[in-house]
């Protein structure tokens, strides 16, 4: 599985009457794959997989990979309450021909480092698909604390963390461990060039359906060491990522996807659709 360079979390596209919109979701994959990214992750929390029944999950697994397979990397989001709901998804996964998973801790339950240690345990037993455990405490309740990392860095088909905690204290201290086949891909979409300058040769992030070539762009700029391109890119979209990362993440990702130019459609409740102000005002920041 290679997971190097930008991986986007695809935005799940319904019609103004919340069924799915499949036609969408093709033609965005297709669009995402000719921007040069590395991967998609499908059925991710920018995906509202939480919103999503059994069927509509298969059908999304199912259409990405039908079109994508063999041309970008494709890895599925198997997040669920359960242990076991996580490993009925793993399976479902590798049989519609997924390469690899991305797995958070089981959130609301609230299990402590040892719950934590023995969840992902159980799920890398279960399949031989490489995960990328996911750390993000402000949605999921818990963190994956830096002993229980190194810890889960030593089963094989664990292969990284998505940090996307917000403390670059404690990513720079995970980037500089001298972990053997493991590695610690950027979660965090305004932090990706200090992430890259130490070390960190993947970005995972919700807002590629925005801007998909400018973040390729930043990955490849960095991986030459042209860190003055990187920052410089960085710059011109950061003030539509800030705008994200202060509110309404999803919505916007929905509402700016491909620079505002393609429809994807209202998010599902729980969340609520933003005001026609606030989507006027995300939409001033990107530039045509």
């Amino acid at each position: 599985m290679n997971f190097h360079g930008i991986l986007v979390p695809l935005v799940t596209p319904f019609h103004d009457d919340l069924s799915l919109n499949m036609t969408a979701l093709a033609e965005l994959t297709e669009k995402l794959i000719d921007s040069g990214v590395t991967g998609l992750v499908v059925c991710g929390t920018t995906g509202e997989y939480y919103a999503l029944n059994e069927d509509e999950r298969k059908t999304v697994l199912t259409t990405v990979s039908k079109i994508a397979k063999g041309r970008v990397t494709l890895i599925a989001g198997i997040n669920d309450l359960s242990t076991d709901g996580a490993i009925k998804r793993a399976a479902q996964a590798k049989e519609l021909g997924y390469e690899g998973l991305m797995l958070s801790p089981p959130p609301y339950s609230l299990p402590d480092q040892q719950g934590v240690y023995a969840h992902y345990e159980k799920v890398a037993k279960s399949t031989s698909l490489p995960i990328i455990m996911y750390n993000f405490p402000a949605r999921i309740g818990i963190e994956i604390e830096i002993d229980t990392v190194i810890k889960l860095a030593e089963i094989d088909n664990i292969v990284a963390i998505k940090e996307s905690s917000g403390s670059f204290s404690r990513a720079l201290h995970l980037l500089q461990m001298p972990f053997k086949n493991f590695e610690v891909i950027c979660g965090c979409d305004d932090q990706p060039v200090d992430f890259f300058f130490w070390g960190s040769k993947s970005w995972i992030a919700g807002a590629g359906n925005v801007f998909p070539a400018e973040q390729v762009a930043i990955f490849n700029a960095s991986q030459k060491g042209d860190w003055a391109k990187a920052k410089q890119i960085m710059q011109e979209i950061y003030p539509a990522i800030y705008s994200m990362e202060s509110g309404n993440y999803n919505q916007k990702a929905k509402a700016g996807c491909l620079k505002g130019t393609f429809k994807v459609g209202p998010v599902r409740l729980p969340l609520s659709n933003i005001s026609q102000q606030e989507r006027d005002e995300f939409l001033a920041l990107i530039k045509p």
